[in-house]
């Protein structure tokens, strides 16, 4: 299925210089996860609204997420749930690069919204992290005063990969000059930890239903990006939890490009069927 969008008012300028001279940035790896809940009305998301300084998307409602880096490598983190070559089928990618994007997305989660998708090995229930030991090492972890492979060693945790779930993979057009190649995925939080906002990256936190936030977008309210609103539909579209958690689902890799149509500039997006 093909959508189009119309290209930010902020991103027309960039857009039309790029054309008269084409260079483009590799996309950085990254990872970010759709929080979801059963609510009163459904299903639903937890999303931050990123402050207005940020670099990237500043302003714009997001899931929880970022950049993968040096410290999601550690061959040595303990794991649980589905292999990386599971996760690597999942995705169309390697092995090793599937393992760092699922520590990714642990480790952004833990650091964003407070929710660490991690156990003591053979234990069906994740730790609570609701003391003040933790949000001193979660605040050590940001700060990268502490690697994620520390935190959880110290602690005797594994990661759940058993908890997540493949969602999507979305490449940023080539016109910018920020790019990501984001592994989105899916989980939900734990009956023992509570999503928040950190107040690092975002200056609010809401849960929210899906289809409400959509409505917003359309009035104007809310700042959201392809990716985010595909998702955000995809959710909406669901009855419940048990329906978006059923079937495992292999994502294609989504790779907006830019057109111009009628004199306007537009984002092209050729969503890949699901499975």
């Amino acid at each position: 299925m093909q959508r189009v969008f119309p290209l930010p008012a902020a991103a027309v300028d960039r857009a039309r210089l790029w054309l008269d001279d084409v260079k483009v940035a590799a996309p950085r790896p990254a990872s970010t996860v759709l929080l979801v809940r059963e609510g009163a009305a459904g299903v639903e998301v937890f999303m931050l609204r990123r402050h207005l300084t940020m670099a990237f998307a500043p302003g714009a409602l997001v899931f929880p997420g970022g950049g993968v880096d040096a410290r999601d490598a550690d061959a040595d983190l303990l794991w649980e749930g589905p292999s990386p070559r599971a996760w690597a089928d999942a995705f169309g990618t390697t092995p090793k690069h599937a393992r760092r994007h699922v520590c990714a997305a642990v480790r952004e989660t833990f650091e964003e919204s407070g929710v660490l998708l991690a156990a003591v090995p053979g234990s069906p229930d994740v730790v609570r992290v609701d003391g003040e030991d933790w949000e001193r090492d979660r605040r050590r972890l940001v700060a990268r005063e502490l690697t994620f492979s520390e935190l959880l060693e110290r602690r005797g945790l594994a990661i759940r990969a058993d908890l997540l779930r493949p969602w999507a993979r979305w490449v940023t057009p080539e016109y910018e000059p920020r790019r990501y190649d984001t592994h989105f995925f899916l989980g939900v939080v734990p009956a023992a930890q509570m999503a928040r906002n950190t107040g690092d990256e975002a200056s609010e936190s809401i849960w929210c239903v899906p289809a409400d936030v959509l409505d917003r977008a359309e009035r104007g309210e809310v700042t959201l990006l392809p990716p985010t609103r595909i998702c955000l539909e995809e959710l909406a579209a669901a009855s419940s939890l048990a329906e978006l958690l059923g079937e495992p689902r292999r994502t294609g890799i989504v790779r907006p490009r830019l057109e111009a149509r009628g004199g306007d500039l537009v984002l092209v997006v050729d969503l890949p069927e699901r499975s």
